[in-house]
């Protein structure tokens, strides 16, 4: 027993003894290559592959290692390389999600802020959607920062209208054209209406006790996630209002904090530097959700 923990002492020291700065670069970006890989996959189905995926290896690896079992570690040498080809096919929804938050992550885009007129469509849509609340009638308003939304505009019906709660009650009214679907506005015009957005692919909305989350809450979600909008839902069974953004959800809202979030994201305090700024907005969990 002595002898193994003097062998295991050696080899440690072994191997501090040969770590350079070089070496240790190296392990810090393998560390944030996985990091950033968990963080992407965290709370959707594809963790349950993943896991499995690793499960496999392992056993397989283990089981090749063997060499009482030849026909085995042959079968697993001539499958491995289609395992390994099979591996983007199945996770093709996590890399593109990646390789599209590293694009908007490195570009050099200017300084948000909140002017005067935005400030006018933000208590527009608080107060919009606190009276959308009190005749629970469900809504999805979609507020475009910097990604632009063109392309799901064009799915819905044009209005280029400028944002009142009164236009935004008339537009979620119960079983009008325009209710089914979502309006995006862009500075202080609704752009479109009815709009069809992704729906989301996470398992954010299975984690939750309630079931009083459906389409509406999934495109929130799903357009989130391929941008950085904010959205703010009203349920339809509930009147509870939520807001949306990065793949995260805050809800249970009520008139003072939606105005206060909002604020927030179009005047955000900005990072020290562009690196900081890169990594905040590319390592942020986009699958998480925050309760009341």
């Amino acid at each position: 027993m002595g002898e193994l923990v003097n062998n295991l002492i050696a080899n440690i020291i072994f191997i501090f003894e040969r770590l350079t700065w070089v070496s240790i670069i190296d392990l810090a970006l393998v560390t944030m290559v996985f990091y950033g890989l968990l963080l992407l996959v965290r709370g959707t189905q594809a963790m349950v592959l993943l896991r499995g995926v690793l499960i496999l290896f392992v056993l397989v690896t283990l089981l090749s290692t063997i060499d009482a079992l030849p026909g085995f570690s042959s079968l697993m040498s001539a499958t491995l390389p289609a395992l390994i080809v099979a591996i983007p096919v199945i996770f093709a929804s996590e890399i593109r999600r990646a390789l599209e938050r590293l694009g908007r992550a490195s570009a050099i885009r200017p300084a948000e802020q909140a002017t005067p007129k935005v400030q006018d469509t933000i208590n527009a849509v608080v107060a919009g959607a606190v009276r959308l609340s009190s005749r629970q009638h469900g809504a999805l308003i979609i507020l475009q920062r910097l990604d632009s939304l063109e392309e799901y505009a064009q799915t819905g019906v044009r209005m280029d209208s400028t944002v009142t709660p009164e236009l935004l009650l008339q537009i979620f009214y119960p079983n009008t054209p325009l209710h089914d679907g979502a309006a995006i506005i862009k500075g202080t015009r609704v752009v479109a209406a009815a709009c069809v957005l992704p729906l989301s692919a996470s398992g954010v909305l299975v984690k939750t006790p309630d079931r009083q989350m459906g389409l509406r809450h999934r495109a929130a979600l799903g357009i989130t996630e391929v941008s950085d909008a904010v959205a703010v839902v009203v349920s339809e069974e509930t009147g509870s209002i939520s807001v949306v953004h990065g793949g995260r959800m805050i809800r249970r809202l009520d008139g003072e904090r939606l105005e206060n979030i909002l604020r927030a994201f179009f005047q955000p305090a900005p990072p020290k530097n562009r690196i900081t700024r890169f990594f905040m907005r590319f390592f942020t969990p986009p699958d998480s959700e925050r309760k009341e």
